[in-house]
Order: structure tokens, then C-alpha cells, then sequence
């Protein structure tokens, strides 16, 4: 998977290429917590992403919560394939998925 990492002031768009998944998912979470310092506006973009886990679900669950008391996340981009997953595990109400 790759991570770019794009800020302007306090927002920032993290977006992913890959599988978000066991392997990866703690390089993201590693990542998350040097960028989100300061950040108000965090976006995800799903564009190249092809599959998420579950351990790449709980590094998503842990950013919402931190940017529930700094700001806003949102999550663009997000295929049929990964929304199913979202949809499933009723992360479609805990995320804001556009």
C-alpha cells in the first residue's frame, strides 16, 4: 500500500493505493498519529484503494474517534466493494463517507 500525504494548513488528505489490511494497516496508523496533530480536516481518498480488513477498519474506527474531538474526517472515493464492507459492519453510521 502507499500513504500520500497531502496538508494545507489544518487539513489534510491522506490518500491510499493497495490493501489497507493486517500487513499495512499499522504503517497507517503510525502515519495518522504524526499528521493528525493540528489537523482539523482529515480526508481520506479511497480512489486507488482495492480492499480493507478489519485491522485497516480499526485504524479508521481510531482516526474517527481522535478527529471527533478536533475537527471533522471524511472518507471520498470509497468503491462498491469497500462500501459493502462498511455497510456490513455499520460503519456507513459511524463515518462520514461521501
Amino acid at each position: 500500500m502507499t500513504i500520500d500525504v497531502n496538508k494545507n494548513g489544518n487539513a489534510t488528505t491522506v490518500a491510499l493505493t493497495g490493501r489497507l489490511d493486517t500487513t499495512t494497516a499499522p504503517e497507517l496508523e503510525a502515519k495518522l498519529k504524526t499528521e493528525m496533530d493540528g489537523c482539523t480536516e482529515l480526508v481520506f481518498d479511497f480512489t486507488g484503494l482495492e480492499y480493507v480488513s478489519s485491522a485497516g477498519l480499526r485504524v479508521l474506527l481510531a482516526a474517527q474517534k481522535t478527529m471527533n474531538k478536533q475537527g471533522n474526517m471524511v472518507i471520498k472515493n470509497v468503491d462498491s466493494s469497500i462500501m459493502e464492507v462498511f455497510e456490513i459492519t455499520g460503519f456507513v453510521d459511524i463515518l462520514t463517507i461521501e
